[in-house]
């Protein structure tokens, strides 16, 4: 099937809480003979760039998900770079929990925000959860280490992308007793594998639509060789069906998978939306429901920027399978 072939509805979606500079989710929902898929780039991300979001979306519309060799599938529950008392309401909320992903390095924030919130966290959870930090390749070298030793009074379970490059993070990973995680290193990099080639990272956080989809994402786990952690773009519960299918489908899965994000919307597509019980995500499809739908369809100047993009990304796919 071809971005063509497919259902296309345009979704904006307002977010509880400002992330990554936005406050609103917007994306496509491509529907197909195999299901439905999510096709939802950043827009920061160029046409190049968000072809592999494409392909994802067209696998899941069309291909489908590999067999799972396991039912359900642990997550964290995510902590943006929000006040103490508010962090420790989200991880103390009904998802089940028993691991966290704390934001920290936020712009015009300090080192001190992100001791308070770490440390708001860690008493939530208690001494028998899991507290991993997400720098987002935000910190130096230097400040990183600093950061990591001060954080590390609470107990974590790794640091996700601290600095930017590839180098670097190799450089944090000799200095630290932390594991260090690779997201961006691997997901945004000409060469995922150099991560691996360098000693960079202890563990790959994998995202299905910036690496192609399901099962792009098992060629490269292979490849890598180490744990990996499947995280979500911050899809509807559509496209984190993908990243549940690819947690339940790799052959080891040591950690809690970063997938309960749908809690950061306001709003769903699915009337029985990707919500964690007990910390855990089951593995199967969603099927949108076409009321909820309607109720999140973006404006017409919206779906026409994302109809342009979609035949841009289009283009390019055609152009690598002529």
């Amino acid at each position: 099937m071809s971005a063509d072939d497919a259902t296309v509805d345009v979704f904006s979606i307002p977010m509880n809480v400002r992330f990554r500079g936005i406050d609103h989710r917007e994306g496509v929902l491509l529907g197909g003979p195999g299901g439905c898929g999510e096709f939802s780039p950043f827009w920061d991300y160029d046409v190049a760039e968000s072809t592999a979001w494409l392909a994802a979306a067209l696998e899941a519309a069309d291909r489908g998900f590999p067999e799972p060799v396991r039912e359900v599938v642990p997550v964290n529950c995510t902590v943006p770079a929000v006040d103490p008392d508010r962090a420790r309401a989200i991880v103390t909320g009904p998802h089940g929990c028993r691991t966290a992903k704390v934001k920290v390095a936020e712009p015009a924030q300090t080192l001190d925000d992100d001791v308070a919130r770490v440390a708001a966290v860690r008493d939530a959870i208690g001494p028998e959860g899991r507290v991993r930090i997400d720098a987002n390749g935000t910190w130096t070298v230097h400040e990183a280490i600093d950061a990591i030793k001060e954080l590390d009074a609470f107990e974590l379970e790794y640091v996700e992308q601290p600095v930017a490059t590839v180098g670097e993070l190799a450089d944090v990973r000799r200095r630290v007793d932390v594991p260090v995680a690779a997201d961006e290193s691997i997901r945004r990099a000409d060469d995922p594998l150099r991560v691996k080639r360098l000693g960079a990272a202890d563990i790959a956080v994998l995202k299905v639509q910036p690496l192609g989809g399901v099962h792009a994402c098992l060629r490269l786990a292979e490849q890598l060789g180490m744990p990996v952690v499947v995280s979500s773009a911050l899809e509807t519960s559509v496209g984190i069906a993908a990243g549940v299918a690819l947690a339940a489908a790799l052959p080891e899965l040591p950690y809690a998978c970063g997938l309960a994000t749908t809690s950061m919307l306001t709003a769903d597509v699915t009337a029985d939306p990707m919500t964690p019980v007990a910390g855990m995500l089951s593995a199967r499809r969603v099927q949108p429901d076409p009321a909820l739908v309607d109720g999140v369809r973006a404006d017409e100047e919206t779906t026409r920027r994302w109809h342009e993009r979609l035949a841009g990304c289009r283009r390019v796919l055609e152009g690598r399978s002529g």
